[in-house]
């Protein structure tokens, strides 16, 4: 990874920082973008954009980290808060890799990383907002794969259950909440940002050199055991 050229959005909290952290030890070299500043470079990417600001002209990998967490009953979901969730979730995504594109296409072994969840695999009640967009997300990730295929850019995605970021604060906000949400899982606790950032780092990275189109589930068996 020493010397690869990496583009975060979402690069300063939660599971992006872990990513960016785990990265720089390694030797890379960071661009990071976030909607908030603080270190990185500022972007809303709920809005249009043909360029990013600072961009490598050689992109060895991109990873998008924005996310939202609005579980409601269906019957309370507004369109707009179904446009908000498919603004941040997707369309943002889509808005960056088309500005990645061109430096993608200039490295020699180029990586994409996006983020699913759980709920897109797994039926959940009061997710619908949010499981629809990541559901969008992972059939544009398997699109991706195998329109870039000849360019040799790979796209996988990782669908993460519940973890400890400032996102999911507000549902973990008590003991109780934690402790309740650690049994729902087989392994018996909720995710690390660490744990999805060793992950992230490996689909980065040469050693998953032959994987592309792939959702990687990383849910302490949440989607598959009962």
């Amino acid at each position: 990874m020493e010397n690869k050229n990496f583009v975060l959005i979402g690069g300063n909290s939660g599971i992006g920082k872990a990513v960016a952290a785990q990265l720089r030890e390694a030797g890379a070299n960071l661009f990071l973008y976030s909607k908030s500043g603080n270190g990185t470079q500022a972007i809303d990417i709920t809005q249009d954009f043909e360029q990013l600001p600072g961009l490598p002209e050689v992109i060895d990998g991109v990873v998008y980290c924005p996310g939202t967490i609005q579980l409601k009953p269906f019957h309370r979901l507004s369109i707009a808060d179904f446009k908000h969730e498919m603004e941040v979730n997707f369309f943002g995504a889509v808005r960056v890799l088309q500005a990645c594109l061109k430096g993608l296409k200039k490295s020699g072994s180029p990586s994409v990383v996006l983020y699913s969840t759980v709920a897109v695999e797994t039926g959940m009640g009061f997710h619908a907002g949010i499981a629809s967009a990541k559901g969008a997300i992972e059939g544009l990730t398997r699109s991706l794969a195998a329109e870039w295929a000849p360019s040799k850019i790979r796209v996988n995605a990782i669908a993460p259950s519940l973890t400890e970021t400032p996102l999911a604060a507000a549902l973990l906000g008590t003991p109780e909440k934690k402790e309740a949400s650690d049994k729902r899982h087989p392994l018996g606790r909720i995710g690390t940002p660490e744990d999805i950032a060793e992950a992230t780092v490996f689909l980065l990275s040469e050693k998953s050199s032959w994987m592309t189109g792939q959702i990687l589930h990383l849910d302490g068996g949440m989607s598959n055991l009962k």
